[in-house]
């Protein structure tokens, strides 16, 4: 199948699945008109690809769970190494929360104090 195709059978973007490409985590071949191809094993790859995107990992992160993104990856047994980077991942988005909340409390306070009214009732 054609890029395209693969994006609307995964609900992605052609130039997400170039990236996936570039950062190795799929591949296609070239059709004598230089179009990618791609089997019909990188629907489910890219799908699992996506499910690690949107629980917070990175597409660094997915490159430890290339021998599993061929499958049910939700019937597969974690790895220690799976699970290392999904804590280590926690803990970073944990921290950036964390930022992000203090960032706003300061913001408030702020906008208290220049207006007297309390700016988290406002938004």
């Amino acid at each position: 199948m054609r890029i395209g195709e693969l994006a609307r059978a995964t609900g992605t973007t052609p130039r997400a699945l170039r990236h996936y490409e570039q950062a190795g985590l799929i591949t296609s071949r070239r059709a004598g008109n230089g179009y990618r191809v791609y089997d019909q094993a990188a629907v489910v790859r890219v799908r699992n690809i996506r499910y690690l995107l949107d629980v917070g990992l990175t597409l660094d992160d997915a490159r430890a769970f290339l021998p599993c993104l061929d499958g049910d990856m939700a019937a597969v047994p974690p790895s220690e190494e799976g699970l290392r980077i999904a804590f280590d991942r926690l803990a970073v988005l944990e921290r950036r929360i964390a930022a992000q909340t203090q960032a706003r409390d300061r913001l408030a306070d702020a906008l208290c104090q220049a207006t007297g009214r309390n700016a988290r009732t406002v938004a």
